[in-house]
Order: structure tokens, then sequence, then C-alpha cells
């Protein structure tokens, strides 16, 4: 129940915006299950939340628009997130992540636009692989170490992905190949 309610609030929060003409990309552990369903669908990992891609400069239309699907924006330590309205959960929110711009102030890369993103099969933006193979190096916690742990496993970094990351996350990548989990 808990995995659709996830697909649900996914599926909702990206028709609001694509109606409302709101440039968006899925990110997070949603984007790694769309990219890692193309190689293995039984390799897919369960999330539960919803992370969204927006320009900053979006973000009033991205409040219209989901507050017409009953969500609202809050602010919990520096992070934007929508939360129902009916069911107000900071866990089960849309988290927002601002494209172009740094996610933490210590990164070194800042996040991708949401132009370089692609249509998913079910009908959502998905935020391309090589962007989104950056940023789960850059954030680098255990859960992001645990999806590029999945991309490796598959064969899904290929030399030329490889080769196109900076050399601070090239590096970081090869500590995660010599030392899988």
């Amino acid at each position: 129940m808990a995995v659709e309610n996830v697909r649900k609030r996914l599926l909702n929060s990206t028709q609001a915006l694509d109606r409302a003409g709101v440039p968006y990309a899925v990110v997070g552990g949603n984007a790694v299950a769309v990219w890692v369903a193309k190689v293995d669908k039984d390799a897919v990992r369960n999330t539960v939340d919803v992370d969204l891609l927006l320009r900053r400069t979006d973000l009033d239309r991205a409040v219209a628009a989901l507050n017409e699907i009953g969500y609202d924006v809050t602010e919990v330590n520096g992070i934007t997130v929508f939360v129902e309205r009916a069911s107000p959960s900071v866990r089960r929110g849309l988290h927002i992540i601002f494209a172009n711009e740094k996610v933490r102030p210590y990164d070194e890369n800042p996040a991708p636009d949401p132009s370089q993103a692609q249509l998913a099969e079910d009908g959502f933006k998905v935020i391309d692989f090589l962007p989104l193979l950056i940023m789960k190096l850059s954030a680098n916690r255990r859960k992001d170490q645990v999806h590029l742990d999945d991309m490796l496993e598959l064969g899904m970094i290929t030399p030329e992905l490889d080769a196109a990351l900076p050399p601070n996350l090239r590096a970081r990548l090869d500590e995660l190949r010599a030392n899988p989990q």
C-alpha cells in the first residue's frame, strides 16, 4: 500500500505540474527506479518520498498547481517540501531540489536543469541518467551509495559516462567500485 501511495503522489504531482506548464524533472529514488527498471525491473528499490527538480523562478506556479491537488508548501531545515493537506507528513512529501543551485552549500556541483530530462514510460519527466549519476555521487549519503552500487552491479555506468564525470566524482565512484557494499 505504501509503494502504491508513493506512486500515486508521483503521478498526481507530475500531472499537475504538466497541466500548469511548469518545467520539472523527477529525481532521487524514483528517477533511479526508472533507469534501473530499463535494465532489470526486479532490481528496483522502493522509496518513501517524491523528489522533484524545479527552477526557483517556477516555484510560485508550482505552488499554485500543487495547491489545487491538495498540497501545501512548507520549509523544513532549509528544504522546500510540499505536504498533503489532508495528511501532512514531511517524510511522505514532495521534496524540492532547485535547479542550477547547490543542494548543500558545500556541494561542488549544482543540481541540473529540468531541461535535462526525458519522458519516462509512465508519462512523467525524469532527469537524464548522467545528471542523476552526478546528483547521486554529489549527495553521497548511504542511500545514494546503495543506488550507485545497484547501478554498478547492473553495468549501467559505462566508460563513456565515467569519463564524463567531474574528477572529484570519478574518484568517489572509483572508491565505491573498490569497496562494494
